[in-house]
């Protein structure tokens, strides 16, 4: 069994934040694998399907970004998951927009959601880095990841989303580089990142 989380801010007056790409990831797996619907629980929404012959729960909590934690905490209790099983989906300052990069643990920069699940389950769970680029300077990152993505960024954010849909079943295979690998060429063959610059 797998436990995918995606970040975000509840509420509609969030819903288009560039912090809430974690949430636009789950929402299109849901779509695309036709999960179940989503309903109330674990101080957050869930929705189930099996994904390449596994069991995967997808959580959406409904607590603020930085009480993320608290709805991990109970969803793994619940279902009896380690942190090897738990996939988060967030976005990413250090990648450019559209980018993806899978890691295990590590720092958590501070991302304050990574921070509240960090402090609650422990630090060696997996994180897919969805890239929303910097804004340039420290003092606007706050105002950065709390804005919507602009106009012309929705192509690629949904080409994003799309991407990371149609391959999620690497990510339950446990497949992290082939799942990296195809989201940037799915990416790719949409016309962006033509000028490849191999990072």
């Amino acid at each position: 069994m797998r436990l995918f989380v995606g970040l975000g801010n509840p509420g509609t007056k969030y819903a288009h934040n560039r912090h809430n790409i974690g949430f636009m990831a789950v929402d299109e797996i849901a779509r695309r694998h036709g999960f179940a619907p989503w309903r109330r629980r674990f101080h957050g929404e869930t929705s189930e399907a099996t994904l390449d012959g596994e069991r995967v729960v997808l959580l959406r909590p409904t607590t603020f970004m930085n009480e993320s934690g608290r709805a991990v905490q109970d969803a793994a209790n619940f279902f009896k998951l380690g942190e090897s099983e738990i996939t988060v989906f967030q976005d990413e300052l250090e990648l450019p927009p559209g980018k993806v990069r899978v890691k295990v643990g590590g720092g958590i920069a501070g991302h304050n959601g990574l921070r509240s699940i960090s402090a609650h389950i422990g630090n060696e769970y997996r994180r897919v880095r969805l890239g929303i680029g910097h804004p340039g300077v420290k003092e606007l990152v706050h105002s950065h990841v709390l804005s919507d993505f602009a106009k012309s960024d929705r192509p690629w954010v949904e080409a994003l989303c799309e991407a990371v849909a149609d391959n999620a079943g690497l990510l339950v295979a446990r497949r992290d580089s082939t799942f990296q690998n195809k989201v940037h060429l799915a990416m790719q063959a949409k016309g962006f990142f033509e000028q490849e610059d191999k990072a």
